[in-house]
């Protein structure tokens, strides 16, 4: 693990708590060094303060993030700016997490720990799904059927893989406007029927009779389990 910060205090405080619980930690100082070291040696996680020396931590994680070879490296952002702009770009840019200074050293433990398994949890999951020769990438966003790539629109690929993820059980409308569509205002439930009727007509062969998104009269739709 490396703990990248100008402060020294706070360098020893992260570094004996996290030492403490088992992993190994190196520090840098600075952007610059950091990315040396991360270039240089393999670490499994970055605590970033944003504030840095040269190369700034938003800059940092963004150089990092595309780079393949610490593209997934689990970082959680430090920064004495609470905004909430600031968090907003640190997460975007492609932080896992953030935290505010002054912050307390089992909060900081606990989000390593929390991010860690949010991460396992990910890579313990499928990210290609198949049904029948429909194949559902998740990481790359992509439908493709016999080869073939299908253009689905954001939300028809939610609804797509929400049900593909969820093989053989029946959700009726609500249940898709709150798994999909959320918190979106003026949404109704005649919604899902229209997209569940452009996503037939972009992944079945035949429309009118699917094969792969089925619909249980008076209750809602599926994806079949016998594809």
């Amino acid at each position: 693990m490396l703990v990248v910060d100008d402060e020294p205090d706070i360098v020893e405080l992260v570094s004996y708590n996290l030492k403490k619980e088992g992993f190994d930690v190196a520090s840098a100082s600075d952007g610059e060094e950091a990315l040396a070291m991360l270039r240089k040696g393999a670490f499994d996680f970055l605590v970033l303060d944003l504030m840095l020396p040269g190369i700034q931590g938003m800059e940092l994680c963004r150089i990092l993030r595309n780079d393949p070879k610490t593209a997934r490296l689990p970082i959680i952002m430090l920064t004495a700016k609470s905004e909430e702009i600031d968090r907003i770009l640190g997460l975007e840019t492609g932080a896992d997490d953030y935290m505010t200074k002054p912050f307390s050293a089992r909060e900081l433990i606990a989000r390593v720990k929390a991010v860690l398994r949010r991460l396992s949890e990910k890579a313990e999951k499928p990210q290609v799904i198949r049904i029948g020769d429909m194949l559902i990438n998740k990481e790359t966003y992509s439908v493709a059927k016999k080869t073939v790539p299908i253009t689905l629109s954001s939300t028809e690929f939610k609804l797509l893989l929400y049900l593909a993820e969820r093989k053989g059980k029946i959700f009726s409308r609500d249940q898709l406007l709150d798994a999909v569509w959320k918190d979106e205002a003026f949404v109704e439930p005649r919604t899902v029927d229209v997209h569940i009727r452009r996503l037939r007509t972009q992944v079945e062969d035949d429309p009118s009779d699917p094969k792969y998104i089925k619909t249980r009269r008076g209750i809602g739709y599926y994806v079949d389990t016998d594809i």
